[in-house]
């Protein structure tokens, strides 16, 4: 021992070297925990997060397959989670939950399984809120003008571009909006 904290880490720990001689699974299992302590994640994050740490794929898989059999990684649980507060808190109709899901390495079956929970009146709801939130801000504005602003609020949302069309214009009606000057088929643009 040379007595320089250097040698042992110092004060941030072992050093490199010495961390990389860990059990290369023990090594997996604590990044695993930490980022499951952090939030939901689900298994593809996780395997990604662990090819990043150059965590052996066998390794890896042995670790995912342990913390799914255990409970700590359940992408069904994950998705319906997320679709349920993404739906809640941001108004994410269907389609946009999918790709978010789908991004997150969720499996297709399960990602559909997932937003088919979401019931549709309850989608038309939420999209009538959105609108209703974003209606007053457009006041003075031209009708057509309107109409496109608010449908492609909805249609970043992932809103079908008929329920987005529907509703706005139901929002337009209900608030008097002159529509009569305007076909159904205005351009969206």
């Amino acid at each position: 021992m040379s007595g320089d904290p250097r040698d042992e880490g110092g004060a941030s720990g072992p050093s490199r070297p010495a961390a990389e001689a860990r059990d290369p699974e023990a090594r997996a299992r604590d990044v695993c925990l930490r980022l499951l302590t952090g939030s939901p994640r689900t298994r593809a994050q996780l395997a990604d997060a662990l090819r990043r740490k150059e965590i052996p794929d066998d390794v890896a898989e042995r670790v995912l397959s342990r913390f799914t059999d255990v409970g700590l990684i359940d992408d069904e649980a994950f998705a319906q989670a997320w679709v349920e507060s993404r739906h809640t808190g941001r108004g994410l109709a269907k389609r946009a939950l999918a790709a978010e899901l789908r991004r997150r390495g969720v499996a297709a079956e399960t990602v559909n399984d997932a937003v088919e929970t979401l019931d549709p009146a309850r989608e038309e709801e939420t999209a009538r809120a959105l609108v209703d939130r974003r209606l007053p801000a457009t006041r003075g504005v031209d009708p057509a003008k309107r109409m496109r602003r608010l449908v492609g609020v909805l249609a970043r949302k992932g809103y079908p571009p008929g329920l987005a069309y529907r509703v706005v214009k139901d929002a337009l009606a209900a608030e008097g909006a002159d529509l009569d000057d305007h076909p159904d088929d205005l351009p969206l643009d």
